[in-house]
């Protein structure tokens, strides 16, 4: 219970102490209601015997005080004083609900606020143990939960908590035997749902796992629809997403039908025992049940409330224990990300990079790779080991070898997307880590698929940028160098033609060439090349490869290769073999010699 807590103070962040503040204003707002429904008992016990007001000094001080003549406008005073004192309560209790909800719903935005952010700055090695499905659900579905289940959940159980303790206390005032009827029926209850915990926690876990495949098969069958539909595949994911439904099915309806159980328990269990006690007296001590009516009528109208109250905290908790996965995903990815931020090597690094204002890099004459080693999280061999070369401006180099040669990881050193654990990239002397964001804002990355948003071609040249702020005079001189004007013209409607999802409308040739004049449109001094033309046949690749080399000499260009035949203008060639250059030269040296 403390360590739940825990999480729940972590993720909510700076709003701990509004949510103090709401649980005073429900402590409030239950003891409101409470209050009104304890003190219904007595006024109809004066209502029926008006003289038990001089008895009662507190009553005989106030009745002195008014000046009220008779007792019958004493009890129509105090039964409107009692009226006020409910509708205070309903106003109270209604503002109370409406903040709780209120808070919850902003907490949910805010925690789906703080994972984008997360997610998007956390470091790269994150990813690589991460689906892309996982992180939607946990923004999307995870926060939704958290927010439902577990923080208005617990709010409402704690202010329903307030209720049933303070009902049960007035019951022991009024008649120790309603007191032990109010515990014989609560208490089972309450031990049924205390034993039934882990299996709610369960049901949640299932639920949750299952949105994530269902979340993925999506993804995988209609993300990949020419390949679905030409293998001829429907049936296979078809078939998966039955099962997880079911399974998710399963679970949600056990865990549903679960929350009826305290309500009809608890009602069936009064109902007896109201029965049982009116026989009971009748049979055994032959006195009327009128003496009983008073007594019967706080029970009665507390029981109104205390079923309710007790069936709803019972229900509450569970849906906050079956919400438990929600709350250690969404603590367990912030946690993560901040655990990877303070990380030794990432700390000093950082620090010197957040500290003071680092130089921006101006990169006028060369790039060094000084004895860069990199070894991927939980793995005991280096992907990369001692890896040095340097690149004059202007310079295009490429890097070859077989698969897992280690070619990705070096770019991705490059890009600055991996750290690594021992040796330094610097661009003139200074080191790229003196300003990361700085160092990146000279490259561009051009990879072997290019990631088009599903809009227009103008607004996936100048990536990221506002509408308002496209500078269109570069917007064009990037689509004449990366030869994309002939497209614009065959397009419906220019620079304003929606691509569709990953620009399903244009050839690979043509999503290369949008990716180049990105890179441009951007100011990238340095674009690095990933595999960026071995998915292209022959003739689209020749296209792209010239759009490349007329920007020879002009941009620095690192470019990864399969087809070596692509590489035949690069300035110098870096032939990689288990993470360590084995041979370097021109194309002739390398390649044929």
């Amino acid at each position: 219970m403390i360590k739940s807590f825990s999480k729940l103070l972590y993720i909510l962040g700076d709003s701990k102490l509004e949510l103090l503040y709401l649980l005073v204003a429900s402590i409030f707002a239950s003891v409101l209601e409470a209050l009104g429904i304890g003190l219904i008992g007595p006024f109809l016990s004066l209502s029926m015997n008006p003289e038990l007001i001089k008895n009662i000094a507190l009553l005989n001080w106030l009745y002195q005080r008014l000046g009220i003549q008779s007792n019958n406008q004493f009890i129509a005073a105090l039964g409107i004083a009692l009226v006020i004192l409910f509708c205070i309560k309903s106003v109270a209790y209604f503002f109370m609900k409406s903040y709780i909800y209120n808070f919850g719903y902003r907490q949910k935005a805010r925690i789906s606020k703080r994972l984008m952010n997360t997610y998007l700055t956390v470091p790269y090695e994150f990813f690589l143990k991460k689906n892309t499905s996982t992180i939607i659900r946990n923004i999307l579905i995870e926060t939704e939960k958290f927010a439902q289940q577990v923080l208005i959940s617990s709010l409402e159980a704690a202010a329903n908590f307030i209720i049933i303790a303070i009902l049960i206390i007035v019951l022991a005032k009024t008649d120790i035997i309603f007191l032990a009827i109010a515990s014989a029926i609560i208490l089972p209850t309450f031990g049924f749902f205390y034993i039934m915990r882990k299996k709610f926690a369960r049901w949640g876990q299932i639920t949750s796992e299952c949105r994530n495949e269902i979340i993925r098969i999506i993804n995988h069958s209609l993300g990949g629809i020419k390949e679905t539909r030409l293998i001829g595949c429907e049936q296979y994911f078809e078939e998966q997403m039955d099962e997880k439904l079911k399974k998710y099915t399963t679970a949600e309806s056990l865990f549903n039908s679960t929350q009826i159980i305290p309500r009809i328990a608890i009602e069936t269990i009064l109902v007896l025992f109201l029965i049982l006690l009116i026989v009971v007296y009748q049979l055994f001590f032959e006195q009327s049940v009128q003496q009983l009516v008073p007594v019967l009528s706080v029970f009665a109208i507390a029981s109104i409330r205390l079923i309710p109250a007790t069936s709803q905290f019972i229900a509450l908790v569970s849906y906050a224990q079956g919400a438990s996965y929600s709350m250690d995903a969404i603590y367990l990815d912030l946690l993560e990300a901040k655990q990877q931020e303070s990380l030794p090597l990432k700390s000093s690094r950082q620090t010197k990079s957040n500290s003071s204002i680092s130089t921006n890099f101006t990169f006028k004459n060369q790039i060094d790779l000084n004895c860069l080693t990199y070894r991927y999280p939980e793995t005991n061999t280096p992907a990369l080991l001692n890896i040095s070369l340097s690149l004059q401006k202007g310079e295009s180099i490429a890097l070859i070898g077989k698969s897992g040669a280690g070619k990705t990881t070096l770019v991705d050193l490059i890009l600055g997307l991996l750290e690594p654990q021992s040796g330094d990239i610097s661009v003139d002397g200074v080191s790229v880590y003196d300003n990361l964001r700085s160092w990146q804002d000279l490259i561009g990355y051009i990879p072997q698929t290019i990631f088009l948003m599903d809009d227009t071609l103008e607004r996936n040249i100048a990536f990221g940028v506002p509408d308002e702020l496209i500078d269109q005079k570069r917007l064009q001189g990037a689509m004449e160098a990366a030869q994309l004007t002939d497209l614009i013209d065959h397009l419906p409607n220019g620079l304003n033609t929606v691509l569709g999802e990953r620009g399903i409308r244009l050839s690979g040739g043509q999503r290369q060439r949008v990716g180049i004049a990105r890179a441009l449109y951007h100011k990238k001094e340095i674009l690095v090349l990933d595999e960026a033309t071995s998915a292209l046949d022959n003739e689209t690749e020749s296209l792209v490869t010239e759009a490349i080399q007329a920007l020879s000499g002009t941009l620095t260009m690192i470019i990864i290769a399969h087809r070596l035949t692509t590489v035949k203008h690069c300035d110098r060639i870096y032939s990689l073999e288990g993470g360590r250059i084995v041979k370097s030269g021109s194309y002739k040296e390398v390649v044929l010699g």
